[in-house]
């Protein structure tokens, strides 16, 4: 009786003073859509200011240690014996399945473009069953047979009609090559609407994760069918192509090279740097490989192309630290002695221009020498003059009229959904689950290694009643704490949780609580509040925890993995330091999902209250697709299976307050019917006797 009288408590007081559009008062996540906060000044400061970033500094050193640990074999034999496990492992890691390369193309060819000397062809083809890939195919005039290059897109508004990219498409068709210029994933001609620009990237880009995907792998199979196609024209040499591409386009340009063996020589620009600078850097989705260093390094990537040919181009006024010109040498150096074990040291190099990002002219001259090199067998790979031509407009290069694309064009929201949909039927079906070994299987998909101990506790005094406090752990964070002892000496504590920090928390709803006796901790998990990185921006729409959650994916972590390993800190702490008898843990969004998954594993939590929690990771609605932040990302979570089955291994009583979908959209009475019945179900499958409300 005395739990039910918490958990009650709970739901009554909290209200988070969020007052989005459409969304209820005491929705998490106003600030996501854009609307002004609440802030809650009230709440004292813990940490001293002008502090280090302690989450920046902390992954970067992270980052530091993993590189300096990478070594490639020195021995050749050695080298290939590792380089097919290498492979194997970073196609895992990117979701990168079997490919079927005998699925028809079914190409698609709505346009053709006479130009001077060459034509453009404006096509679609089918990269997997239902799914179409926009481009342009440029084609040198004659009978050929001609080398082909496969084109690879970067951050643009408008995908491969930008200026400095079509201008490698004409350049090279001017010089003999075959071109094929394809939009990446979700870009170009394939955004969620024909004709409209959005970022492929965001939290749009991450909901492949959760069922399994990531958009790097999914830009690497397009780009192999693309080279399927390529391989098939009668009028190209399957036996000579090449790749090349720019920014995000030069990182696709060095997976598929590294990857794809009919790949003979390829050309990345403004791309190549080292795993280790993507960590706390400003990079896409779609150049992240998530547990990336905990395989290898970058130089490995590069060390895959040889005996192949491979050149970079970085630019020495480049302003993304990802992509320095020393990051790339470094990566360099170190793939350079596999190269030289092949006896083929010159078949990798690198070219630097006094230029800022992007494929400028110096570049594609740069492409044109070494093609000719590599794929002609004339030249010397030295630069090569550029033959001069005219750039076409947008509207004479789309694959379909604006606003006329087949309406059955799969992009990455429909793409999620159908897909998620399979994931959850088949969840569903089971009967019965073994809740020790869908334990095991959660605590793998949040990355989590080991529950880190407590090494020490500093007190910095009190300030308004508050103690203030922080938790220092074996794995270096420091995560603020502040404490209010129970006024009853009930010993009964809550441990209030927010994905923005303690100043989101409403002052009315913690003097609430204290008028109820309830002692009270309120705990800022690491990069959240007064840990959060000066990276980060939490008024940036869509990008919210972009760079902490993006970077802890790379180390083979989960931002979300990482608030459980705090939170389990904290409880224990609040269990032994004050001799709590129970512990309510109340989260708010995110956090929310943290108590959930920590109860889940260790049993942690008497009553749970979840607030503003989505009930499931299923893919709904790409308009509001960015209420959440990116840090609730989990790859393969829709495999392993769904929140309803966390909830069942908790085994606790859980108040869902306001519960919502993956987009922040209230339940229907309908929905709400059909997930009531799923987690009693689910809980009854785990053999638990614990209940989930919904409110």
């Amino acid at each position: 009786m005395k739990g039910l009288i918490i958990c009650c408590l709970l739901v009554s007081v909290i209200n988070l003073n969020f007052l989005p559009a459409g969304i209820a008062e005491h929705s998490v996540s106003a600030a996501l859509d854009g609307s002004p906060a609440r802030i809650n000044d009230s709440l004292p400061a813990i940490l001293t200011g002008n502090r280090a970033d302690l989450f920046k500094n902390n992954l970067e050193n992270e980052a530091k240690l993993k590189f300096a640990a990478h070594r490639l074999p020195a021995d050749k034999k050695e080298w290939e014996v590792y380089r097919e496990q290498l492979k194997r492992q970073l196609m895992e890691k990117a979701g990168i399945g079997a490919i079927d390369h005998k699925l028809p193309l079914q190409v698609v060819e709505t346009g053709v473009l006479q130009m001077k000397g060459y034509q453009i062809k404006n096509i679609a083809y089918q990269s997997r069953p239902g799914i179409y890939v926009t481009a342009n195919l440029y084609v040198p005039e004659g009978k050929g047979v001609f080398p082909g290059v496969i084109l690879m897109m970067g951050h643009s508004n408008n995908g491969r009609f930008y200026d400095n990219y079509q201008s490698v498409g004409h350049s090279l068709a001017l010089n003999g090559y075959v071109c094929l210029a394809v939009d990446p994933w979700g870009a170009g001609e394939r955004t969620t609407n024909h004709g409209k620009h959005e970022y492929h990237g965001g939290v749009l880009g991450a909901s492949l994760l959760n069922i399994g995907q990531t958009l790097l792998g999914r830009q690497v199979m397009d780009n192999m069918r693309g080279v399927d196609l390529l391989s098939a024209l009668p009028y190209v040499d399957a036996n000579r192509i090449g790749a090349t591409g720019a920014s995000g386009g030069g990182n696709q340009t060095m997976w598929l090279t590294a990857l794809d063996e009919r790949i003979k020589a390829g050309m990345p620009v403004v791309s190549v740097g080292s795993f280790e600078s993507y960590v706390m850097s400003s990079n896409c989705v779609c150049e992240t490989l998530p547990d990336g260093l905990t395989v290898s390094e970058e130089a490995a990537v590069l060390a895959l192309v040889a005996p192949r040919a491979i050149k970079m181009c970085n630019h020495k006024k480049e302003s993304n630290r990802a992509f320095f010109p020393a990051e790339m040498i470094r990566s360099y150096n170190n793939a350079l002695p596999v190269f030289a074990m092949y006896g083929a040291e010159k078949n990798i190099t690198y070219e630097l221009f006094d230029l800022p990002h992007g494929y400028m002219k110096e570049d594609r001259e740069a492409a044109l020498g070494w093609f000719d090199l590599h794929l002609k067998g004339i030249g010397d790979g030295s630069v090569k003059k550029e033959i001069p031509f005219e750039l076409v407009p947008e509207e004479k290069l789309m694959t379909y009229a604006l606003g006329k694309r087949d309406p059955g064009f799969v992009g990455t929201a429909v793409f999620c959904k159908n897909e998620g949909l399979a994931l959850r039927a088949a969840f569903l079906k089971n009967k019965r689950f073994d809740p020790a070994r869908k334990k095991t299987e959660l605590r793998e998909t949040l990355r989590i290694e080991a529950f880190p101990a407590l090494e020490k506790a500093f007190q910095y005094g009190k300030t308004e009643g508050w103690d203030k406090l922080a938790l220092q752990t074996a794995d270096k964070k420091l995560i603020p704490i502040l404490h209010k002892a129970p006024v009853n000496r009930s010993q009964e504590y809550v441990i209030i949780t927010h994905p923005f920090g303690k100043r989101h928390i409403a002052e009315s709803a913690l003097n609430d609580l204290q008028k109820k006796g309830m002692g009270i901790v309120i705990a800022e998990l690491s990069g959240t509040g007064e840990t959060l990185s000066a990276r980060e921006n939490l008024n940036a729409k869509n990008m919210i925890y972009h760079i902490q959650s993006r970077s802890a994916l790379w180390l083979g972590k989960t931002q979300i993995g990482e608030w459980v390993k705090d939170l389990n800190t904290v409880v224990g702490y609040v269990s032994t330091a004050y001799q709590a008898k129970r512990i309510a843990l109340d989260g708010s969004g995110e956090t929310a999902l943290a108590s959930l998954f920590l109860s889940a594993l260790e049993g942690k939590g008497d009553e749970l209250v979840l607030r503003d929690a989505p009930v499931s990771y299923l893919f709904d609605n790409r308009e509001s697709v960015d209420f959440y932040s990116m840090a609730i990302h989990l790859p393969g979570f829709l495999k392993w299976g769904d929140v309803s089955l966390a909830a069942a291994l908790s085994g606790k009583n859980i108040a869902m307050i306001n519960p919502l979908t993956m987009s922040g959209r209230p339940l229907t009475s309908g929905q709400l019917q059909e997930y009531k019945t799923e987690f009693a179900t689910i809980s009854a499958a785990c053999g638990q006797t614990g209940k989930t409300t919904f409110q």
